[in-house]
């Protein structure tokens, strides 16, 4: 039953995508984004009602007494927040800080449906603790239980708490009171307004799509207004491969008082998604490739293999977050060797849903990246020391 849920689902997310971005321009289609435009204009006033309720403080948020860092996207996916979030903690961490990334969990498996619906109807609070995906020691739950990013965060912080709860005011505390954490990163936070206190906001811009085709959900993919980007703090312009002054001058109009850092995602090496061996990026030169992705923008992703001077020779391209079937990898296996591909590469936030396979006629690999800051280092800096001064 899940599984059949999960197809629905992404084939209805592909849908809507194909309609919004344009993509389909049949009668049907702009039939579809006539009713999509009227759901965003109601989307809108509700943001602006929630706004308005928690700024006369009818809706409450909560104080935990400790450093908030909230990032976030002004967009539905595809900026590349995962590393800024990797970055962050990394740098807090450092500075001494002992942190605790919030996630959401998105696509998570959830709890028991029995247990949800009886909360609800007896209009009791979740008690549950959270999910520790990790204790800041070890890996303790697998990507299906704790989702795609947390798991992926986990995995490359070792030394780092990752909790997925909904609530993340209740996830903060218990990171808090168990482990004795004073620092909270709010992964995808930006518009959980919940949890306030010390609070610093970090929103990511995509350079090769900034705010979409500027309509709000869902006839468009901003999640609020464009003009609530004056919110942020710092402003991260990601995967910049061209001039930035038209955008930094749009930004400036939005919100002149944040730092702006524009940074890219460098490959750092290429890894067995089997073995954990690590090759360096001159093994994946001048090669013939196949890709398999289920991430928001492959484009990204596949233009940063053809610019190590590749050819990608066959690619498929799933829904966000899509769990591989082992057939589903063995048909793209099969297609890129009759096109002679010499190894089929993936990224590692879709390394993590990758089935068991009874064989490989490819080597697979993922490309292992990370946050390079071009322009605004001394922004981050500030940012990092303000956050470790508080």
């Amino acid at each position: 039953m899940r599984l059949l849920i999960r197809e629905w689902t992404e084939a209805i997310e592909t849908l809507v995508l194909e309609v919004i971005s344009g993509h389909r321009r049949d009668r049907k289609a702009t039939v579809i984004r006539g009713g999509l435009f009227c759901l965003s204009m109601v989307f809108k006033v509700i943001i602006k009602l929630r706004h308005a309720l928690y700024a006369v403080r009818i809706l409450r948020d909560s104080t935990l007494g400790v450093q908030v860092i909230a990032i976030g996207n002004l967009t539905v996916g595809g900026t590349g927040k995962t590393p800024v979030v990797e970055k962050f903690a990394r740098e807090l961490q450092d500075a001494g800080r002992k942190v605790a990334i919030l996630s959401r969990g998105y696509r998570s498996k959830p709890r028991p449906f029995h247990e949800r619906l009886l909360n609800k109807i007896l209009l009791r609070q979740d008690i549950t603790p959270p999910k520790v995906v990790s204790n800041g020691e070890a890996l303790l739950l697998d990507s299906e239980t704790s989702g795609d990013e947390p798991y992926m965060l986990a995995a490359n912080l070792r030394d780092v708490v990752v909790l997925v709860d909904k609530d993340r005011v209740k996830s903060g505390r218990y990171a808090i009171e168990k482990f004795g954490c004073d620092t909270l990163l709010l992964d995808d936070g930006f518009q959980y307004w919940k949890l306030k206190g010390r609070r610093h906001d970090v929103v990511l811009i995509d350079y090769q799509n900034p705010f979409g085709n500027g309509n709000l959900l869902p006839r468009g993919t901003l999640r609020e207004p464009t003009s609530h980007l004056a919110r942020a703090q710092t402003i991260f312009i990601t995967k910049i491969d061209g001039p930035t002054d038209q955008l930094r001058q749009q930004i400036q109009e939005l919100n002149p008082k944040a730092g702006v850092i524009e940074c890219v995602h460098n490959p750092l090496f290429f890894e067995d998604l089997f073995t954990g061996e690590q090759l360096p990026l001159e093994f994946v030169r001048h090669r013939r490739l196949a890709t398999i992705s289920g991430i928001a923008q492959p484009e990204s992703f596949e233009q940063s293999l053809i610019r190590l001077g590749n050819q990608v020779v066959y690619q498929r391209r799933f829904a966000d977050h899509h769990r591989y079937s082992q057939q589903e990898v063995l048909d793209v296996i099969n297609r890129g060797v009759r096109r002679k591909a010499e190894m089929l590469i993936t990224t590692q936030k879709d390394a993590v849903r990758f089935p068991k396979l009874d064989r490989r006629d490819l080597p697979i690999y993922f490309m292992r990246v990370e946050i390079k800051i071009m322009k605004g280092a001394n922004d981050f800096r500030d940012c990092v020391k303000k956050i470790c001064f508080h």
